[in-house]
C-alpha cells in the first residue's frame, strides 16, 4: 500500500522525507517533485531497484534513467572528466532544468541499463527533491509516468499511473513548469543538444557553443 505525504505541511514533509529515504534504501521506489515534472526514483546503486523503476514505467534497459544529485560534489563523483563547457553550464543552470550527459567514472559499481559508459546527471531546483537527495545520495530518476503517457505534473497524476509500484509519494503541489529538462551531451568535443526542454537553445548558446540536431527527442524528468 502506497503512502502520500503533503510536503507543503512541515510535519508531513519531514515524515515523508524520512519514509522515502527508508524505502529507497530498501530498494523500493518513491515519487518526488522536481522543478520540471514529477519523477519516480530508485537507489542508483541498486541494480534491482533500477530494474523495478524501469518495470514500473514499462521501459527496458535500452532507455536507462538519468541520475539526480543534491550537490555538484555528488555529481563529480559520478563522472570521468569535466570540460570547461560543462563547468560553465553547471555555473549557469545548476540547480535547474539542465541534464548533462558525461562519461561515467570507471570506478563506479552500478547498472543503470545500456548506458554505453555514460551517465545523464541533473541537480534539480526543488527544495523537497534536494532535501531527499542529500539524505539518500544520487538517485536514478525518470519522469513519473508510464512510457508513452504524458509526464505527471502532480503527485496525484503520478499515483494514477504508477499506483502501488511506488511505495511513497512526496506531494510538493503542482509542478511549476510542465516541460521536462533540457538534455545536453558533453561526451564529445562540442556540446550537443539531445532533447529540447525547459531551458531554450538561445539561453544555452549564451554560455557554450552548441550543436543542435533536428531530431532532438522528448522524455524524462
Amino acid at each position: 500500500m502506497s503512502a502520500r505525504y503533503d510536503c507543503t505541511d512541515t510535519a508531513q514533509r519531514a515524515a515523508g522525507i524520512a519514509e522515502a529515504t527508508a524505502v529507497l534504501r530498501k530498494g523500493e521506489l518513491a515519487v518526488l517533485p522536481t522543478d520540471t515534472v514529477y519523477g519516480v526514483a530508485a537507489d542508483a546503486f541498486s541494480p534491482e531497484a533500477v530494474i523495478a523503476l524501469l518495470a514500473a514505467k514499462g521501459r527496458d534497459r535500452q532507455m536507462p534513467p538519468p541520475v539526480l544529485v543534491g550537490s555538484r560534489r555528488a555529481a563529480m563523483a559520478l563522472i570521468e572528466d569535466v570540460s570547461t563547457s560543462a563547468t560553465d553550464l553547471m555555473d549557469e543552470f545548476w540547480p535547474g532544468g539542465l541534464t548533462m550527459v558525461f562519461r561515467s567514472a570507471r570506478s563506479l559499481v552500478w547498472d543503470l541499463g545500456e548506458t554505453k559508459g555514460t551517465v545523464a546527471v541533473r541537480m534539480p531546483m526543488h527544495p523537497v527533491a534536494l532535501e531527499l537527495l542529500r539524505e539518500t545520495g544520487p538517485l536514478a530518476v525518470s519522469s513519473a509516468n508510464l512510457t508513452g503517457s504524458p509526464p505527471a505534473t502532480t503527485a496525484a497524476e503520478a499515483e494514477a499511473q504508477l499506483g502501488d509500484a511506488v511505495s511513497v509519494y512526496l506531494d510538493g503541489g503542482p509542478g511549476t513548469d510542465q516541460q521536462p529538462s533540457t538534455i545536453v551531451d558533453l561526451t564529445g568535443a562540442v556540446p550537443r543538444l539531445l532533447r529540447r526542454g525547459v531551458i531554450p537553445v538561445p539561453r544555452l548558446r549564451e554560455v557554450v557553443a552548441l550543436i543542435v540536431d533536428d531530431e532532438s527527442e522528448d522524455g524524462d524528468a
